[in-house]
């Protein structure tokens, strides 16, 4: 049986979940993908990282707390 990931928010968030949730789907640590994001902002001057987030936080739907089990 295939479980399908789906891209949702995070419970693991420090502002909306977007990085945490993007860390889960790739299943990495959301530390780097975070320190990813403020490097990308950063080196863009900052609004289209701005941008970026606030889209994704609006298309992301909220992850549910449950685990799938196989």
């Amino acid at each position: 049986m295939s479980v399908q990931k789906k891209l949702t928010r995070s419970t693991n968030k420090i502002l909306g979940g977007v990085c945490g949730g993007i860390a889960e789907y790739f299943e990495i640590d959301p530390t780097l993908v975070r320190i990813a994001y403020a490097a990308l902002s950063i080196f863009s001057a900052g609004f289209p990282g701005l941008l970026l987030y606030i889209i994704m936080l609006i298309l992301m739907p909220q992850g549910n707390d449950y685990q799938q089990l196989d």
